[in-house]
């Protein structure tokens, strides 16, 4: 490497540059939901339309995921970074200044483009220019700022949208993206995967399938999960889904080559990654409704009050990454997840129509220490269960599959506590909240479980050894 390359690739700078610009994608995932009302109530529009402002986002981004770690591995991950970022903090410019809602919902579309080609980047670019010594301590931190983002868009959307407006919800990605792009042209080394071609038939099968699929599961508890528009894209999605995996075992050049997935290690990673985000996405979705609806707390309070559980990856989850460097990723992302299962059941037994604060402050503890443990040693074992040159397409995977999870969780658990429940009164959501935190708790423990199925460190590390590693070509910066 040379020494312009060195100082461009520092690892502190990669750091705060992936980890800001992780901070951002992650965040506009759940930060419109406070603001639905005021959007409303400014722009106008139907329940459906104020659906779409979310949705739109998801949509977008689960399904380019994987497409945009194949482009940024074919025509250099900074330089497809950098992109990514510009359409993102113009696209949250957009979004600020819409005048009406079909506006917004276009902006959002694109916001969604702009961070499914971001994010899968982020994680490679900083693989690249952490050394292998390190990498738990950055991940960690690196997971902690993507998990404190996933966890507190409420909070954040609440209280811009309570003291200032609910535009500023989107202007806060302006400042932080204008910042970012010059420090990611000059302190982020340029890096490439494998240089084979874009897998045209690939993308056009798993963009396809993502999008039915990811379309049904949102749409499913508005429409009906026997609306004709909900099926077809469900079960248009899985049969794209199933060609994209028939085809990929026969391509030459993959945009996801199957026999990734026979590596016990990334196999069990995404399993995981995925449960893990189908049981926390949909339990905020609706804690986060409880304590505002049900408890009465403001936004803001509401916010404050998961704090427990939201801002516990700060604290933990750089801890987790160094035992994971010591110890392995494995027993520290299983022992996180079965916490997380455990406070969530937790959860569901104290919650009531009128529970106090402090008995539900140990479940919030115990489920934040969870899910700090699993962020960190969890992007550590996806990175370390391929070669160099795979690790953008398996970042691109692990963020799909992390998606859906949080797509299909909210779709499940809002089904759960239609079927139990309701909004009539406090009693009533309680009714239906408790089933859905109890099936989350399962679906998490089942990722626990899959955890528990990755090999030990000392066994995958003789596997990378036996393998032939394909290097990460790396160019200085034109």
């Amino acid at each position: 490497m040379s020494q312009q390359t060195a100082r461009r690739g520092g690892a502190a700078w990669a750091l705060v540059i992936t980890s800001v610009a992780g901070f951002m994608a992650a965040l506009d995932n759940l930060v419109v939901t406070t603001a639905l009302p005021s959007i409303r109530e400014d722009l106008g529009g139907g329940l459906h339309d104020l659906e779409w402002t979310v949705s739109a986002y998801t949509l977008t981004f689960a399904v380019l995921l994987m497409f945009g770690a194949a482009l940024g591995d074919r025509f250099g991950r900074r330089r497809l970074f950098i992109a990514g970022l510009t359409v993102f903090t113009g696209a949250s410019a957009a979004a600020a200044m819409a005048p009406g809602i079909d506006s917004l919902i276009a902006a959002r579309a694109v916001q969604g483009v702009g961070a499914a080609v971001m994010m899968p980047l982020t994680l490679t670019l900083l693989t690249a220019a952490v050394p292998v010594a390190k990498r738990g301590m950055a991940y960690g931190i690196w997971g902690a700022v993507n998990g404190l983002a996933v966890a507190s868009g409420p909070l954040v959307g609440g209280t811009l949208t309570e003291h200032i407006s609910w535009h500023w919800i989107f202007w806060l990605n302006v400042p932080l993206g204008l910042a970012l792009l010059p420090l990611a042209r000059l302190r982020l080394a340029e890096s490439h995967g494998t240089g084979a071609p874009l897998d045209i038939p690939g993308t056009l099968l798993a963009s396809g399938g993502l999008f039915g699929i990811v379309y049904g599961l949102v749409r499913g508890p508005a429409d009906g999960w026997t609306g004709s528009l909900v099926l077809t894209g469900l079960f248009a999605g899985s049969a794209l889904l199933a060609g994209f995996i028939l085809y990929s075992a026969r391509a030459k050049n993959p945009m996801l080559p199957m026999r990734l997935f026979r590596s016990r290690a990334f196999a069990g990673i995404n399993a995981a990654s995925l449960l893990m985000f189908l049981g926390m996405f949909g339990s905020i979705f609706l804690l986060s409704q409880y304590m505002q609806g049900v408890l009465g707390y403001s936004p803001t309070e509401a916010g404050l009050r998961m704090l427990p559980w939201t801002g516990m990856p700060m604290l933990v989850a750089p801890i987790a990454g160094i035992l994971a460097d010591r110890i392995g990723g494995r027993p520290v992302v299983a022992t996180g997840l079965f916490l997380q299962a455990l406070g969530l059941g937790y959860m569901a037994v104290v919650a009531t129509a009128d529970a106090s604060y402090g008995s539900q402050l140990p479940a919030l503890i115990v489920s934040g220490i969870g899910m700090a443990l699993y962020f960190a040693p969890a992007s550590h074992l996806v990175m370390s269960s391929v070669r160099p040159s795979e690790q953008g397409i398996a970042s691109g995977a692990n963020n799909a599959l992390r998606e859906v999870g949080g797509a299909l969780g909210i779709a499940v658990m809002a089904s759960i506590f239609a079927a139990q429940g309701g909004y009539e009164t406090g009693q009533t959501f309680v009714d239906g909240m408790r089933p859905a935190l109890v099936t989350g708790s399962a679906v998490v423990a089942l990722a626990g479980i899959a955890a528990l199925l990755i090999p030990t460190r000392r066994r995958t590390e003789r596997q990378a050894q036996s393998a032939e590693p394909a290097p990460v070509l790396e160019t200085a910066a034109h």
